[in-house]
């Protein structure tokens, strides 16, 4: 049985935004399934001594630039937050809740998070503005937050995180096809070609 291509993410990576618009169908091509898997990048950041785009110097006026050029260039909705980048922590806990409640449904609720953050300013560091979401999950809002906060789902969302950071993981958005690394919305292309050769 093939593997899935795991997608690492944080809900506050602009380019991240992008890939979830674009990974489904690029797995559709390659017949495979995604794994979608959000994180907190903060955790890689505290062993790469990295700092986020959004706040380095010069590279995030670039980023802001490119990432307008990006939604025009696809055609989406791309408006940042006043308070970007938001610690998505709560969004990245309610994910995980929503998987253990129904696995399929869980990436279409990441794609909801994306969208409402990039779309509507949601504050994904807010349990109670992302339990807004549990209606459309067959959920109510007061489950997706006892949920979320529920100490089974806290220690899985951080040994996620930390599982991942061991195998190498540390950018968002971040993908493994058939065990071998990509970083990057800008690598999805090759990662494609990759599965599609088997490998070079």
């Amino acid at each position: 049985m093939t593997k899935p291509i795991e997608f690492w993410f944080d809900f506050s990576s602009g380019y991240a935004f992008f890939a979830a618009a674009r990974i489904e169908a690029l797995a559709k091509r390659v017949e495979r399934q995604v794994l979608w898997r959000p994180y907190m990048l903060g955790t890689a950041y505290q062993v790469t001594g990295a700092r986020g785009l959004s706040s380095t110097p010069l590279k995030r006026d670039y980023a802001r630039r490119d990432w307008a050029r990006l939604a025009r260039a696809e055609g989406l909705e791309f408006h940042l937050p006043k308070n970007h980048p938001l610690i998505a922590l709560a969004a990245t806990r309610a994910f995980y809740w929503i998987e253990s409640q129904d696995a399929a449904a869980a990436p279409r609720f990441a794609q909801r998070v994306f969208a409402e953050y990039y779309g509507n300013g949601l504050d994904t560091s807010d349990i109670v503005a992302v339990s807004s979401l549990a209606p459309e999950f067959n959920a109510t809002p007061e489950a997706l937050v006892q949920g979320a906060q529920s100490p089974e789902i806290k220690a899985h969302t951080k040994s996620l995180a930390e599982g991942a950071i061991a195998r190498g993981v540390f950018g968002s958005p971040f993908f493994f096809a058939d065990d071998e690394p990509f970083w990057g919305w800008d690598r999805m292309g090759m990662m494609e070609d990759w599965l599609k050769k088997g490998g070079w």
